[in-house]
């Protein structure tokens, strides 16, 4: 299936966990300290560099790109490591995030109440997903180096729905089918 940012409550609703799903448009990056410094932002009642609403974040630290190329190796970042701030960002509209990994009981929650979605991105495929990277823009906190947040522009980006905003759970549902009954 194919979807173009933004990422609209509309387009949320027709996706499922098990979906493959490629994403065309604008996506942000971020990391741990992007998100504690966009934290604090809000927390202090400052402007934030992005727009959150309707957007998907990446939890990606990308290598530096080669000559004529928009970005280098940018595979998926454990993304368990952001669950804290997610209350605050599903509570400003964040709609989905990419990274690698189960995500803890409270987000796959908020999920849901939020109508959110994570997808996963393949670990191990950084150079392969960088193909699918046509522009990155620095956005802030350029002293972050590799963790400072980008906006990327990409182009039937892959990836798998993993929680839906029904609270499907793509994780737990392919477990389920391997598991020996007692």
């Amino acid at each position: 299936m194919k979807i173009q940012t933004p990422l609209t409550k509309d387009k949320l609703a027709g996706l499922k966990a098990g979906d493959l799903v490629y994403i065309t448009g604008d996506i942000y990056t971020a990391r741990d300290a992007a998100h504690k410094k966009i934290i604090n932002l809000i927390e202090a009642g400052k402007e934030i560099p992005i727009t959150l609403k309707d957007s998907i974040i990446y939890y990606v630290g990308p290598t530096p790109n080669k000559p004529n190329q928009p970005i280098g190796a940018c595979g998926p970042t454990t993304s368990y490591r952001m669950d804290s701030f997610m209350p605050t960002l599903l509570k400003h509209g964040l709609s989905g995030t990419i990274g690698k990994g189960a995500r803890s009981n409270q987000v796959k929650k908020l999920l849901k109440e939020y109508k959110s979605i994570y997808f996963q991105a393949i670990g191990g495929t950084a150079a392969f997903l960088s193909k699918f990277v046509v522009a990155s823009e620095l956005i802030a906190f350029p002293e972050l180096q590799s963790e400072a947040i980008r906006k990327l522009t990409v182009k039937d980006f892959p990836v798998f729905v993993t929680y839906d905003i029904y609270g499907n759970d793509l994780i737990e549902s392919e477990v389920k089918k391997y598991k020996t009954p007692n």
